[in-house]
Parts: C-alpha cells; sequence; structure tokens
C-alpha cells in the first residue's frame, strides 16, 4: 500500500467502527409466544384422524365391521371411533347420526362426522372429517376407504349435516 493512503484507511477504518458501535441493538428477550395446548376434544379429534388415516386403501364390504374383513361406512366409523377413542357408535349411518351435536359446516374440526344422503334417504352415508374441506368414507363404488373432497359436486350436492362427538 502506497504511504499516501496509510491515513484515509485509518480514518476509513475509525469511521466503520463508529458506525457499527452507534446501531442500537434490540433487548435480548426471554418472552415466548404463549403455548396453545389442543383442549381435549382437539386432541381426541387428531387420534380418530389418525387412526382413519390408516385405513386408506382397506377394502369395501357391506355390513364389513373391521378392516381385515372390509368395511362399509357405518362401520369404518364405529370401528375408529372405539379403537382410537373408546367411544362406541354403532348402527347404521342413520342411527349414528341421532347421537352427538350439530356443527355448522364452517365450525366443522377434525374428527367430526359428516352425513350425506346418497341411496333417497336421509343419513345414508357417512365419513370422517379430516380438515381442508376432504374427508375420508368407505364407499361401494371402487371398493376401497378413501379420501374426498367435500367441495367434489356428488357430495357437495348430498351433503346433509356434520357432528360432533366429543363435546
Amino acid at each position: 500500500m502506497h504511504p499516501a493512503f496509510a491515513p484515509l484507511l485509518a480514518l476509513l477504518l475509525a469511521v466503520l467502527v463508529a458506525a457499527c458501535g452507534s446501531i442500537p441493538l434490540p433487548p435480548p428477550t426471554t418472552e415466548r409466544a404463549p403455548a396453545t395446548h389442543p383442549t381435549a376434544s382437539q386432541e381426541k379429534g387428531r387420534e380418530v384422524v389418525l387412526y382413519t388415516l390408516g385405513l386408506l386403501d382397506t377394502g369395501y364390504r357391506y355390513g364389513g365391521k373391521n378392516p381385515s374383513a372390509g368395511l362399509d361406512c357405518s362401520g369404518m366409523v364405529s370401528h375408529v371411533y372405539a379403537q382410537a377413542v373408546g367411544l362406541r357408535l354403532t348402527g347404521s349411518a342413520a342411527d349414528i347420526a341421532k347421537k352427538g351435536q350439530t356443527v355448522s359446516p364452517d365450525r366443522m374440526r377434525p374428527g367430526d362426522l359428516v352425513f350425506f344422503n346418497t341411496a333417497n334417504r336421509p343419513h345414508s352415508h357417512v365419513g370422517i372429517y379430516i380438515g381442508d374441506d376432504r374427508f375420508v368414507h368407505a364407499p361401494k363404488a371402487n371398493g376401497r376407504v378413501r379420501a374426498e373432497s367435500l367441495k367434489q359436486s356428488y357430495f357437495a350436492t348430498r351433503f346433509e349435516e356434520a357432528r360432533s362427538y366429543f363435546d
């Protein structure tokens, strides 16, 4: 370096050091966002959803109540609720719909049940709501437990109600 630039370099370094020292640093914080703990009903809903997702692609069987032999819609719901949360829901989709609390569609939570009129009679089909406008059911058509969208026109036009069994 040329000796004439030494004083200029020293001045530049002094300015940089002074500038760095003048930037206020935020004080350290020990605050954390408040922890959100799921409610008991949310935990049950999660357990139901997790168990339900494990049944995807299980074969359909009319009157079926266990995965090894095949499931129909109400048999799937009965099996899932019994295994996941120890809640006994038995009978047809219409029988199951007589229990629980009605939930408006905009307040549905994972684990709630969704009911449809698919056979020209009320509550003829049931599925388990998993969130994001999706549900899992055991349809006779295509013979496998699968997830569907509530917005799909077939289900949107046949949707009757949602019910909750945890509160």
